[in-house]
C-alpha cells in the first residue's frame, strides 16, 4: 500500500548536522498537527541517528540535492503523495575559504549548484504543496550583506539566497506563504571543518560566533512573526547596518587591512 496522501509535513534539507539538525530537534518539541518531518541529506546513517531522537514520525530521505535523478525522484514523491507542506527549511549548503584562483573550479561550481541551484529547485518543487500560513525558511548568511575577500563565491551564493528569498516573499504574500531568509554570522557547527580546508577566517569574525540553537530559536521566532530576514546577535545586526549605510569599497578596504598582505 502507498503512503497516505495529504499529510501535514515539514521538510528540512541539510538535516544531518548543524543548523538543519537543530531545526529538526527544536521543531520536534514545538509542532503539533504535523504528521511527519521529512529529513533530507546525503548521510543516511546520520539521519537515522537523528530520527531516533525525535517523537514526531520522521521520514529519512537520503539524497544528493545536486543529483538530477534523485531530485526528479523527490519531485515524483511529492506528486504521488500530495503532502501539505507546513514548512520548508532549506539548510543544505557549504562554503570554502580561499582565493578564487587557489580553489578548484569544481569546488567553486559545486557551491553554486548546492547553495543556489539545489535550493531553487527544491523550493520550486515544494511550492505547489504549500498553503496559506505555510512557512519557507532559507538559510543565507551574513556573508550575503557584501562581497567577501577569500570567500568570494560563497558570499555571492548567499547574496543570491537573500535576494531570491526577498523577491519570492513578495510573490507569495497574496497566498499567505511567508518567506524568511536567515542570515547568521559564524555558527558553532561542522561548517568550518570544510570551510577552512584551504584557509582560515579572520579571528575577529570568530569572536561573534553563536550556537546553532540560538540561530534556530531566533529564526523560528522571526518566521512566526512573518519577518523577511532573521539576524541573530547584536554584532551581526550592526554589521548588516554598516553594510547598508557605508559604501562597500570602504568596508572592503578595512577588511584588506585586517587581512594584511596575504
Amino acid at each position: 500500500m502507498g503512503q497516505k496522501k495529504g499529510k501535514n509535513v515539514v521538510i528540512i534539507t541539510g538535516a544531518s548536522s548543524g543548523i538543519g539538525q537543530e531545526f529538526a530537534l527544536r521543531l520536534d518539541s514545538l509542532l503539533y498537527k504535523t504528521d511527519e518531518i521529512w529529513l533530507i541529506a546525503r548521510r543516511e546513517e546520520r539521519l537515522r541517528e537523528l530520527a531516533k531522537l525525535m517523537d514526531i514520525p520522521s521520514r529519512i530521505i537520503p539524497m544528493d540535492v545536486t543529483d538530477e535523478q534523485e531530485m526528479r525522484a523527490f519531485a515524483g514523491m511529492l506528486k504521488e503523495e500530495e503532502p501539505k507542506i507546513r514548512m520548508l527549511i532549506n539548510c543544505a549548503g557549504f562554503g570554502l575559504m580561499g582565493r578564487v584562483d587557489a580553489l578548484s573550479l569544481e569546488e567553486q561550481t559545486a557551491m553554486l549548484r548546492v547553495n543556489c541551484g539545489a535550493l531553487t529547485e527544491i523550493t520550486w518543487y515544494c511550492l505547489p504543496y504549500m498553503r496559506e500560513n505555510s512557512r519557507l525558511i532559507q538559510l543565507a548568511s551574513s556573508a550575503a550583506f557584501l562581497p567577501q575577500r577569500k570567500f568570494a563565491v560563497y558570499a555571492a551564493t548567499k547574496s543570491y539566497v537573500l535576494s531570491f528569498s526577498m523577491a519570492l516573499r513578495e510573490e507569495l504574500k497574496k497566498k499567505g506563504i511567508w518567506v524568511t531568509a536567515v542570515c547568521p554570522g559564524p555558527v558553532e557547527t561542522e561548517f568550518f571543518d570544510i570551510a577552512e580546508k584551504y584557509g582560515s577566517t579572520l579571528a575577529v569574525k570568530k569572536l561573534t560566533m553563536v550556537s546553532a540553537a540560538r540561530v534556530v530559536k531566533k529564526a523560528l521566532q522571526d518566521s512566526r512573526d512573518k519577518r523577511a530576514v532573521s539576524v541573530c546577535s547584536l554584532p551581526i545586526k550592526a554589521f548588516r547596518l554598516i553594510a547598508k549605510v557605508l559604501p562597500h569599497p570602504w568596508i572592503l578596504g578595512v577588511m584588506n587591512l585586517m587581512y594584511g598582505k596575504d
